[in-house]
């Protein structure tokens, strides 16, 4: 999945960044000993990019008609998405994000992060900004021929410049988290660690993850015991009192998602953590319908092709105050997710990598881990355009919707997140767990976010 990077705020910059590189500092050295706290499991968590991208190591980007006639799928550019959310009005108004911090976390990063984002955005005629990477552990001497860590490469190479498109301003903190490759799997427990210290530390004022896990595969679910789940809430708690806004991509699974394996789906309705966590706020996908302008040529459905946006209830946790007004949606459960943003591959992002030499240039990628990174961005403008922290948005979202707000836009064409034969829901009017409470008009969204905040 793609993210578009962050802007940052001008007045507090100097002062800022001698804080957080401050922070920065102190992080990086407790990175490699700090610990979980006693009795988090290790748990398999995985780059929601994966599969999710369909054209590699192409020259330069295309235009939307020759994408679907070489590859029959849309491919959107940054300036698109600018006019297709609103967002312009924003910029000519001096919120690009300055001042404000957006972090990235996945294992194992991008070597070449730093240069991507710079060819990325001198190809779109964007200012780039410096990524600062803080190697939680031991990060391992990233290896082109390991799958898992090219993975994840790709995904940090979407989640950065998603945030830098909608937040030029921004400034982008990537915390790249080390995992033995003999372990087989990548560890929540470090990335949660990583969070919280962050956080304490200061630094950050929207967290991204492009990650999840389905809830079923955590230890003791069967039997009923979600507190190897409840023992890694610890940085989203710490988030909280802060005031730092928690975002996660919802899953393309539609609503199922993957076994322990990360091959198979359940054929059942479940749920992915930490999208699921009512501290977080979720986020879908739908896709978009542009032309060459970045107009909309037809109302967003709900992000259905190479994958489909997650959603639906959580097995773990009942629903929170904020989604009582929508009960009759979600029932007595958490429902996910709460807002959707661009995620579909036919619709998807043109992005550039050069991590692997054997596939450099650009792709076009989509996924949900798209979605957060985007969405990331959106938070940074809101906190600029407030001074400071909006924090937990989640209240904000659904008392927007029930005040029928045009900050959120509603998705209801009908469409659908069934995948992989199991039945998902439909995109209709208010709330529902296909898009959450719809899209955004982010002029709107990041002025009313600000004033209420």
């Amino acid at each position: 999945m793609h993210i578009a990077r962050t802007g940052r705020g001008l007045a507090a910059s100097a002062a800022t960044a001698a804080l957080v590189a401050a922070g920065l500092a102190t992080v990086s050295s407790a990175g490699a000993t700090a610990a979980a706290p006693a009795g988090v499991p290790h748990t398999f968590a995985r780059p929601a990019i994966a599969g999710r991208a369909l054209v590699h190591g192409v020259a330069s980007p295309l235009p939307i008609a020759q994408c679907q006639s070489k590859w029959h799928i849309a491919c959107y550019n940054p300036l698109q998405y600018r006019t297709a959310y609103n967002l312009n009005p924003l910029y000519k108004k001096g919120i690009t994000g300055k001042g404000r911090t957006i972090v990235i976390v996945d294992s194992f990063g991008s070597p070449t992060v730093q240069h991507d984002l710079d060819v990325y955005s001198k190809q779109f005629g964007l200012p780039s900004t410096k990524v600062q990477v803080v190697k939680w552990g031991h990060v391992p001497k990233f290896d082109p021929k390991n799958s898992d860590m090219t993975g994840w490469a790709g995904e940090t190479t979407l989640d950065v410049e998603m945030a830098h498109a909608v937040a030029p301003g921004a400034k982008i903190v990537l915390v790249e988290t080390a995992v033995a490759e003999t372990e087989g799997t990548t560890g929540l427990p470090e990335m949660m660690s990583a969070e919280k210290s962050l956080i304490d530390h200061g630094v950050g004022d929207v967290i991204s993850q492009s990650f999840g896990a389905t809830e079923n595969t955590f230890p003791g679910f069967a039997k009923g015991d979600f507190s190897s789940i409840k023992k890694l809430r610890y940085a989203f708690e710490a988030a909280q009192r802060k005031h730092v806004t928690v975002l996660a991509s919802s899953g393309d699974g539609g609503a199922t998602d993957l076994k322990a394996d990360g091959k198979t789906y359940y054929h059942k309705r479940v749920n992915s953590w930490p999208s699921s966590d009512p501290l977080v706020t979720s986020i879908g996908g739908t896709q978009l319908h542009l032309n060459d302008k970045g107009e909309r040529v037809k109302p967003d459905s709900v992000y259905n092709d190479y994958g489909a946006g997650g959603g639906g209830q959580s097995h773990v946790f009942t629903r929170p105050a904020f989604q009582d007004g929508v009960k009759s949606v979600v029932g007595t459960r958490r429902g996910t997710p709460d807002i959707s943003m661009a995620a579909a591959v036919n619709g998807g992002a043109w992005i550039y990598s050069s991590y692997d030499p054997t596939a450099t240039g650009w792709d076009v990628s989509g996924g949900t881990s798209e979605a957060s990174p985007l969405f990331s961005g959106i938070v940074a403008l809101a906190d600029q355009a407030a001074g400071h922290r909006v924090g937990n948005i989640n209240a904000a979202l659904y008392t927007l919707l029930k005040q029928k707000n045009p900050g959120v836009v509603d998705v209801n064409d009908g469409t659908d997140n069934t995948y992989e034969g199991v039945k998902g829901y439909k995109a209709v009017g208010g709330y529902d767990m296909a898009t959450g409470v719809g899209t955004l008009d982010a002029l709107r969204l990041v002025q009313v976010l600000a004033k209420n905040h």
